[in-house]
């Protein structure tokens, strides 16, 4: 049977949300990134080949011989006792306090975010992210019909004076977001962490304005340098707040563990979402973490992937220098896994990407990042996988490509002149160039010189 036939036969069974659903970037190309030949800077994922064997078979082997039917059964809906002591360990790392009663254990960080939208959103409600945000939650807003509205960002993080302004401009339309989702540390995809004094500012317009936050903190123990900011869930004190934890970067992702903190009546809904869903997490994956917790080397674990990842992250800034045109700008992470580019506007980066494939190098386009159509020109780019040699092969070849569709652009229009990159907006204690990401604003006037 063809293909338009099987489309027409199934066309209308289909619901109508399926029509706006959005396909994952980082999911399209895990088929192809997974191909030994191809370099990967594209997919957050952590170096699992890091994890201690002896570890894994040390847990494994404690539940088999003491849990073993009660790791093979179903748990309860909120997870267990044990694993958020676990939890709040974790937390307690980051200058957070946290009750049991006041989080649910779920199959992931991207559960969190799917059953926060199930809860509150309806078609056409608004939710307010960053531009560009993770591009893992475009799809799930995408699924529920939300209308989001992307606020920018600079080396500082989201703009907190454009949110007010934002939000009043939604007033007067009659419309109120449901909540703000934002990665505030170490920010997927751009790399930034939001300052100290936007946090309290936020903190205190969703208290003013009585507007729910959804921050997702995946990335807050891999910090390399710098003071550590205080969350917002301290800061808010779990009041409008919502707070988003998983275990996927510190511990493992295949044991798909996350978790939510939320104010009691949003944690409830949450719950009977969750139910619906999947009814309870994952009892061995649950156990593992236990069993790995009791053993007392989880910080000394997270420590040494700390040291491994700003490694490669000097690699990567090293490689951009050496590889990347004048014209490009990038960010300097102080923590977590990613590095967000910007090339010329007259650059399509999904364009890009086709042509880097066929060099074996992969990232993720800008455009994923954006529900409006921005992020054409950037990419992001990873440092957790790959190692020092691939990281700068990697770059060489993308910075190969860049450069040709750079040469290429000259040709045409006559430009050849060599655009200097920006003065550096802060300079930290070891010299390194800290570029701000460039807002709207700046793309237009620099489109209309173009």
């Amino acid at each position: 049977m063809s293909v338009s036939r099987d489309l027409e036969r199934y066309a209308g069974l289909f619901a109508a949300r399926t029509k706006v659903m959005k396909s994952s970037a980082m999911r399209d190309l895990m088929a192809i990134t997974a191909r030994p030949e191809v370099i990967s800077l594209a997919g957050g994922l952590p170096d699992t080949s890091t994890f201690p064997p002896e570890s894994f078979a040390a847990a494994t082997r404690r539940i088999a011989e003491e849990s073993c039917a009660r790791a093979l059964q179903y748990g309860p809906t909120e997870g267990l006792d044990e694993t958020k002591a676990c939890i709040a360990e974790a937390m307690a790392a980051e200058g957070m306090r946290v009750d049991g009663e006041d989080l649910i254990v779920t199959t992931g960080g991207q559960q969190v975010i799917d059953l926060v939208t199930k809860a509150l959103i309806d078609p056409g409600d608004v939710v307010i992210a960053e531009g560009p945000t993770y591009p893992g939650a475009v799809p799930v807003f995408s699924s529920y019909e939300a209308d989001v509205v992307q606020i920018d960002m600079d080396s500082d993080g989201m703009r907190v004076d454009l949110l007010e302004t934002t939000l009043d401009r939604l007033e007067r339309e009659g419309r109120t977001p449901k909540f703000v989702y934002t990665v505030p540390s170490f920010q997927n995809p751009a790399g930034v962490t939001m300052s100290a004094p936007r946090r309290r500012r936020l903190v205190e317009v969703a208290r003013e304005r009585e507007l729910l936050v959804l921050e997702d903190n995946p990335y807050g123990l891999l910090r390399f340098e710098g003071e550590q900011p205080e969350t917002l869930y301290s800061l808010d004190g779990g009041l409008y707040v919502m707070y988003l934890g998983t275990f996927s970067k510190t511990l493992s992702p295949g044991i798909r563990l996350g978790w939510v903190a939320a104010p009691a009546p949003v944690l409830e809904k949450i719950n009977l979402g969750k139910q619906a869903a999947d009814l309870c997490t994952s009892t061995l994956s649950q156990l593992m973490v236990n069993a790995y917790f009791e053993q007392g080397r989880w910080r000394d674990y997270v420590a040494s992937l700390v040291d491994l990842y700003r490694g490669r992250r000097d690699t990567m800034l090293e490689a951009l220098a050496d590889h990347f045109p004048p014209q490009a700008e990038w960010t300097r992470p102080s923590g977590g896994l990613f590095v967000w580019a910007t090339l010329p506007d007259f650059i399509d980066t999904t364009d890009l990407l086709a042509r880097a494939l066929r060099e074996n190098v992969a990232f993720v386009p800008g455009e994923a990042a954006y529900l409006d159509g921005r992020g054409r020109s950037s990419l992001r780019l990873s440092f957790a996988l790959c190692d020092h040699d691939e990281i700068r092969e990697g770059i060489r070849r993308i910075g190969e490509v860049v450069t040709e569709q750079v040469k290429l652009y000259g040709t045409l229009t006559g430009e050849h002149q060599a655009v200097p990159r920006p003065e550096p907006a802060a300079e930290p204690a070891d010299g390194a160039r800290v570029l701000p990401l460039p807002g709207r604003a700046d793309r237009e006037r620099r489109a209309q010189r173009g």
